[in-house]
């Protein structure tokens, strides 16, 4: 029996279609250009001189004998720069009472974290910029440095800034009322606290600039490797008073990101500074050992955690407090008050209860600075309700996936809001527990855990509903004064050759932004997918846009391409209809011809049309001018975020021994509205996935107590490896957004939001017939020991 036709079966239909990276072969070729491949003339190197003082006053530095070594150019303070460098203050007008210092590109008198670059040099090679460091001398007084964070909230403690009160950033609290008297009357009161390690994303390719400031026509190009070039145009035009049509940023090709590469650091701000005091281009890159002590970090989170469920396990309130510590500033100009913000506000999500309070507390601490990084507080949010979810099935005596369907949001009950003020357009909670259900085989999986915990085997089985955020709206940064668009533009031309060309504003760094930019415009304008060009991360040809954060790319990009695509598609078909002498509505393009919609027999090809109106516009009606280049910018108008959800499940065994944790099989059932490209979605989510286990099992800067990093190497600092990884089964439930025509939401946060949480609750299943629970994430050998009482 023949399957029934779909919408894939007829030509050029890409949008949910499985087809490959264009630029996969070209990378996987080695034919990758990134910062660190650029080569300019007259270009030299940049190397940091840092701090090695978690908190120091800046006594004397002497620099002469750098600056005698033949091939330097320049050795520079901070003092140098603050001359043509305006400072920024990592503040949003919405976080109201927020605080913190303002910065500069070096530091004039104090450094307030072990690692911050202190003195630049430039030479004509990085090598002999990093021989003049050893030259440079610098006479340090050090104080009291604030590195724990229960520390840094006491009364007492020594301020990171010492002009401020306290090491307070921010403090905020959310109270949708009734909480006190919902827990005075609960049946079952649930109480925990949690702990979270901080880790820092590790990209492939670290941090790496080049600025070439032309003195002649006052003009600056800046090679960036960053997620938002036109963020970075506006931040060097403002702090170095260059106007914005001078400034060129240009992301090439981006070894990963995951939020990393949004944030201003003050090497790559030092770089602009140093090029324009030389007139020369400059060139930057981390290395590893700097990425570790400069790039930001995430995640360092403590939690104390409140939920009241009645008799039958429903969860009737929340309760939670949580501290977070964000290093020595706030990162500007996103701030570091977002995750914890999104914590507070994510906690509970999935969940049909109305009673909530929080209390956030931002601290500062002598370390580097923390920021956005993927899944922007969701791990935090998801592990804390998960295992709170956990602990109130046992004390109600229900199966994990038992208290989770009573307690999803129903599948019918949308529009909704949380009770942290969140509104829901449409998530499919109950359908996603169902579809895991069957995924796991889980009843097959719980018989096989008794079976084998007979024998002396410890298995555990872990379970995390999640909600993830994507498509922010305009009110996301404007209303607190950052200028990060949340629209996007895009620019489609049809040449004269019959080609598509899309300039649009998201950007590439490896998830496929290429690739599902092409999909929509081939399938909505009726061309081959090979057909399409797609140009991306360049200030100067490509239209202002916020690029690619929070799972923009398909949800706001995506719509900008489609709905630029019909506008070409309009104007190709009304030249068309002038030449055939038909109507437009008669006509429709498939496979780069013209058709007859009545009789789809091809009438006319795209490539003939573009010719006639290039070269022979002659021949069409007087009057006649063919607009085939379109421009076109979409910002989200509906619902203020276009959230996804789904559910994962996890399968792992515990050495009791050891301590060592086996990671199985992982199980993820995803929403993320309208697929545009199943493979890539799935890839998104095994790659999520992959840095959630990591976060849950391995990674975590660790600190000394005068503030140094301990594990500032990849001999140190573990990260998930093939080996380690368990098979991550996928599978999907659609439910698109009405906010757009596309109907994507986004789907690259979702597998890094609930690993973790799944991991912590099957190794505390794992546990369970020891008494032990452990509640501190990275979960490492030597906790579960602790856990068990055999460390």
């Amino acid at each position: 029996m023949t399957a029934p036709l779909t919408s894939l079966d007829r030509p050029n239909s890409y949008i949910g279609r499985s087809v490959p990276r264009p630029n996969a072969k070209r990378l996987l070729a080695g034919r990758g250009r990134y910062v660190t491949d650029i080569r300019l003339p007259r270009m030299l190197h940049a190397a940091f001189l840092r701090s090695p003082y978690a908190h120091a006053r800046i006594i004397g530095i002497d620099v002469e004998a750098a600056r005698a070594l033949p091939g330097v150019h320049l050795v520079a303070m901070g003092a140098d720069l603050a001359k043509i460098c305006t400072p920024w203050t990592g503040t949003l007008d919405h976080f109201k009472g927020m605080t913190s210092e303002p910065q500069l590109p070096l530091p004039l008198d104090r450094v307030v974290w072990a690692g911050q670059a202190v003195v630049a040099v430039v030479a004509e090679s990085r090598a002999l910029a990093e021989d003049a460091l050893e030259l440079i001398s610098v006479d340090y007084e050090e104080l009291p440095a604030v590195v724990d964070l229960d520390a840094a909230r006491a009364p007492d403690a020594p301020r990171v800034n010492p002009a401020s009160q306290s090491n307070l950033c921010f403090r905020t609290q959310l109270d949708s009322g009734g909480v006190d008297e919902v827990f005075a009357s609960a049946a079952h009161v649930i109480e925990q606290e949690f702990s979270f390690g901080r880790h820092t994303p590790v990209t492939l390719e670290p941090r790496a600039i080049v600025a070439d400031y032309d003195p002649e026509g006052s003009t600056l190009i800046v090679h960036h490797a960053t997620q938002t070039p036109y963020q970075f145009q506006d931040l060097y035009s403002r702090h170095y008073n260059i106007p914005e049509a001078s400034v060129r940023v240009i992301a090439p090709d981006i070894g990963g990101s995951f939020g990393m590469k949004l944030h201003v650091y003050h090497e790559d701000m030092a770089v602009v500074g140093l090029s324009i005091l030389l007139g020369r281009p400059v060139k930057y890159v981390a290395d590893r050992i700097e990425s570790f002590v400069s790039d930001i970090h995430a995640r360092d989170h403590q939690v104390q955690a409140r939920m009241a469920v009645d008799a039958d396990g429903r969860i009737l309130a929340m309760d939670i407090h949580d501290a977070t510590a964000i290093g020595a500033f706030s990162t500007y100009p996103r701030t570091s008050v977002v995750e914890g913000n999104q914590v507070i506000r994510l906690i509970g999500a999935p969940y049909d209860f109305r009673s909530y309070r929080a209390v956030l507390e931002v601290v500062f601490q002598n370390k580097v600075q923390t920021s956005q990084y993927r899944a922007v507080g969701h791990p935090i949010a998801c592990a804390v309700t998960e295992r709170m979810v956990d602990l109130a099935a046992g004390a109600v005596g229900l199966d994990p996936l038992a208290i989770r369907a009573k307690n999803v949001i129903p599948d019918d009950a949308y529009p909704t809001a949380s009770p942290t003020g969140y509104r829901f357009e449409a998530l499919s909670h109950q359908a996603c527990l169902r579809r895991l259900r069957d995924l796991m085989d889980y009843d097959a999986l719980r018989a096989e855990q008794t079976e084998l915990r007979q024998r002396g085997i410890h298995r555990g089985i872990g379970i995390a509903t999640f909600v993830e955020i994507t498509n922010p709206s305009p009110a996301f940064y404007g209303v607190g004064g950052a200028r990060i668009s949340s629209q996007d533009g895009a620019t489609l031309s049809l040449t004269p050759s019959g080609e598509v060309r899309c300039a649009i504003s998201v950007t590439e760094q490896g998830q496929g932004t290429e690739a599902i930019v092409s999909q929509i415009v081939a399938d909505q304008l009726g061309v081959a997918q090979e057909h399409v060009k797609v140009i991306t991360g360049d200030t100067e040809v490509t239209p202002h846009g916020g690029a690619t954060w929070a799972c923009r790319g398909a949800g706001i990009g995506g719509e900008t391409a489609l709905q630029a695509a019909r506008r070409l598609k309009a104007n190709i078909l009304e030249i068309a209809a002038l030449v055939l002498q038909e109507q437009p509505a008669a006509l429709d393009i498939v496979d780069g011809q013209v058709v007859s919609v009545a009789t789809r027999q091809p009438r006319l090809a795209v490539a003939e049309i573009a010719r006639i109106a290039y070269f022979r516009s002659d021949t069409l009606p007087p009057g006649t001018q063919a607009q085939l280049t379109v421009s076109h910018h979409f910002a989200p108008q509906g619902y203020p975020f276009a959230f996804t959800n789904g559910i994962q499940g996890c399968s792992i065994e515990v050495d009791v021994e050891t301590g060592f944790v086996k990671l199985l099989k992982h199980y993820v059932v995803e929403d993320c509205g309208r697929i545009i490209n199943p493979m890539l979605v799935d890839e998104q989510l095994r790659g999520g996935v992959v840095q959630g286990l990591g976060a849950a099992l391995f990674e975590e800067c660790r600190y000394g107590e005068t503030g140094q990093l301990l594990n500032g190497t990849l001999a140190d600092y573990l990260v998930p490896m093939a080996m380690e990884m368990p098979d991550i089964v996928i599978d999907h439930v659609e439910t698109p957004t009405a906010d757009t025509i596309l109907g994507a939401k986004g789907c690259g946060e979702a597998g890094t939001a609930a690993a973790s949480a799944c991991v912590l609750n099957a190794v505390n299943d794992a546990l369970a017939p020891f008494g032990a629970s452990i509640n501190t994430i990275p979960i490492t050998p030597a906790r579960v020991l602790k856990a068990l009482n055999r460390f």
